[in-house]
């Protein structure tokens, strides 16, 4: 009994005296060195242009019918006028609505972002994981992430082991 609590006691020592080791990484940096992350910015762009021209083409149409209205106001009866009005309160709110469901909280924008990005994330996140074993880390914190890193120590930093696993490698 005694020897069991005297293992006991000596495991829990090491337990505690044993430090974990952690490390970071900048992902913002890693990023910038992937051609793919590159690719997925155009294509994003690319998503957001063209919305923006669809949403602009919309409201140049309400503009119009706006426009129309004022042209032919005297001409028209009160009914006439009521309609009208009517009809482009509705068409302003389907472009508020559009604008709301492609650049809003969880839009289509934001869907498709993460879509894209997915995959360099996924990366990214594998890289990270073989990384940790490979140099024994606990953890591994992103100096790009909303964490606060008030001091990194560079002998910490294992941002070019996790561009090397990627398979980028850094042009001096």
């Amino acid at each position: 009994m005694k020897k069991s609590l005297f293992f006991l006691f000596l495991s829990l020592i090491s337990l505690v005296g044993y430090g974990q080791k952690f490390g970071y990484i900048d992902s913002e940096f890693i990023t910038s060195k992937m051609p793919e992350y590159a690719e997925a910015m155009k294509a994003m762009n690319a998503y957001s242009e063209q919305w923006v021209k669809d949403i602009q083409t919309k409201y140049q149409e309400v503009e119009d019918m706006k426009l129309e209205y004022q042209e032919e106001e005297i001409l028209l009866t009160e009914e006439m006028k009521k309609e009208r009005l009517k009809a482009i309160e509705q068409k302003e709110q389907e472009v508020k609505q559009l604008n709301n469901t492609i650049f809003g909280l969880n839009g289509q924008l934001f869907q498709k972002k993460k879509e894209i990005m997915r995959p360099i994330i996924d990366a990214i996140n594998t890289s990270c994981e073989k990384v940790a074993r490979q140099k024994k880390l606990m953890f591994i914190f992103d100096k790009a992430s909303d964490l606060s890193m008030i001091y990194t120590d560079p002998r910490h930093d294992y941002t070019d082991y996790v561009l090397e696993e990627l398979g980028i490698v850094e042009k001096k």
